[in-house]
């Protein structure tokens, strides 16, 4: 590859951050619509969600094994299912399988919920030592009789799902997505907010609903000062992230705030009128060619994000995964 060929590999990189989860009890009494999900019945015990998280492992080494991206449908729904099919894409060009699924000091959190999807959540590590990693699993389940399939699993890089609060038969209490009681935001706002952010920096409109932070400000002046990289290179990028239509899932905590799983969409740009100044690499390998890039490179990138918003202040990213699923290059 010529020396001065750009390797597009998606700028937008993962990084670790510090957040502080409290996990002091307030005061304060369940609304309505809060009681009655509290009375509503559990979808499951913990010896099924059990046995659920332990046959997803199972299909997981059987996929990883082979690598079979066809297997991953009886195992996974969007959008982790179309990210780990990118990756499963990656390494079938790198040859190199990923790790084996096992996992460790696991702890369900089952919310009452009337209606469907049906849903829980699992805290779980993989991998041992300085490898080890963190797990904010969320199962769901489409229908009666529908299979639970793994939905989301962002890692956070603290033990997050701790602060979650478990009534006195060990459950968890669902808070929905424009629900507001008690909480400084709801959670369904935050898609919006943290798209914003990372669009058009802090002062956009309602940025202020997120606290600065690895994921949030920081990751803002690293994509701005990619980008000048890039242009000096003769190489102009544009990104852009904005709210999905998968749905916001969210566990009241022990301080009466709120766990939030959601996911955004960051959409990419890469252009040069140099042609072959460009070279497809990173983690969008396996996507397209690596010579597909000639003056363009188009990408589509989903992230999910766990995020904990307290009843005052601004919310706090805690975890992330983040996964090229499309490019184009002309």
């Amino acid at each position: 590859m010529p020396a001065r060929t750009i390797t597009v590999a998606s700028l937008f990189t993962s990084c670790l951050l510090t957040a502080a989860m409290g996990t002091g009890c307030s005061e304060g009494s369940p609304s309505s619509a809060e009681a009655e999900r509290r009375a509503a019945a559990p979808a499951l015990d913990k010896a099924q969600a059990q046995r659920i998280l332990d046959s997803y492992a199972d299909g997981a080494n059987r996929v990883r094994r082979k690598l079979n991206r066809g297997a991953l449908a009886g195992i996974e729904a969007d959008p982790q299912l179309s990210m780990d099919d990118a990756s499963l894409k990656l390494r079938r060009v790198i040859k190199r399988p990923p790790p084996e699924v096992k996992f460790s000091n696991t702890t369900f959190y089952i919310p009452r919920v009337s209606g469907y999807p049906h849903w829980f959540a699992a805290g779980a590590v993989t991998g041992q030592g300085k490898r080890s990693m963190r797990h904010a699993l969320l199962f769901t389940q489409a229908k009666p009789g529908a299979p639970w399939l793994l939905t989301a699993n962002p890692y956070p890089t603290s033990d997050a799902l701790s602060t979650v609060a478990l009534d006195p038969d060990g459950y968890a209490t669902p808070v929905e997505p424009d629900e507001k009681n008690g909480l400084a935001t709801a959670p369904g706002k935050l898609p919006e907010a943290h798209a914003a952010l990372l669009t058009d920096g802090p002062g956009a409109s309602k940025a202020s609903l997120l606290a600065d932070g690895a994921q949030t400000s920081e990751t803002y002046k690293a994509l701005k000062q990619g980008e000048q990289t890039l242009a000096g290179r003769g190489v102009t990028l544009s990104s852009r992230f904005s709210p999905t239509r998968y749905r916001v899932f969210a566990l009241r905590t022990k301080d009466r705030g709120a766990l939030v799983w959601y996911v955004l969409k960051q959409n990419e740009a890469y252009s040069s009128s140099k042609r072959g100044q460009l070279a497809v690499g990173g983690d969008l390998l396996g996507l397209a060619p690596v010579k597909a890039a000639r003056t363009r490179m188009d990408t589509t990138v989903l992230v999910q994000y766990l995020a904990a918003v307290p009843p005052k202040g601004r919310a706090t990213v805690t975890g992330m995964y983040r996964k090229a699923v499309i490019a184009h290059g002309t």
